[in-house]
């Protein structure tokens, strides 16, 4: 996994070769070479390149792991405040509390603040089969952040008990 001091060094790098492309660009000029505007746009493109590396090094594109978390998919998000993801049916409770920690995590973002409110709701639900030929989503959990307080990272899970899962519906929360 790359991190920010990878990233610092291919910067480093990207800017010795845009460097050096754009001093043989100079020389294409200054000898009438016709590849002139070809360097010109190689120099262009690797200051982009450079550019970019240099960003990455500074804001870092990995997200911590929780540990215990498991696997979830995203089944739907408003791009607001309301996330809904869906796990394993026979996921563990330490399992799935993980989980919902880590996909709050994965999911702020300081782009939904201003959207409807300030907090960003992740329910967590599966799909079990009763019956043959019967399907139920079963809400399993919800998690609450902050989206308003950068710096406060803090996670609000609450599990529902397996005999209260069925009952509650997604606008309850």
């Amino acid at each position: 996994m790359l991190t920010p001091a990878d990233f610092a060094t291919y910067s480093r790098w990207a800017g010795v070769a845009t460097l050096v492309m754009a001093g043989l660009t100079v020389l294409t000029f200054v000898f009438r070479w016709g590849v002139r505007f070809r360097f010109v746009g190689i120099t262009g493109f690797l200051g982009v390149v450079t550019v970019g590396l240099f960003a990455l090094s500074i804001v870092p594109i990995v997200r911590a792991p929780v540990p215990g978390a498991a696997k979830y998919t995203l089944v739907y998000d408003n791009g607001a405040t309301q996330v809904v993801i869906t796990v394993p049916p026979a996921i563990e409770r330490s399992a799935l509390e993980a989980t919902l920690v880590q996909a709050a995590n994965d999911l702020f973002s300081l782009g939904r603040l201003g959207r409807g409110g300030d907090r960003l709701t992740v329910i967590a639900r599966t799909v079990v089969h009763p019956e043959p030929g019967v399907t139920e989503p079963v809400i399993l959990g919800v998690a609450t952040r902050s989206l308003s307080d950068r710096a406060n990272n803090t996670v609000t899970v609450r599990l529902l008990e397996p005999s209260a899962r069925p009952a509650p519906k997604l606008q309850d929360f």
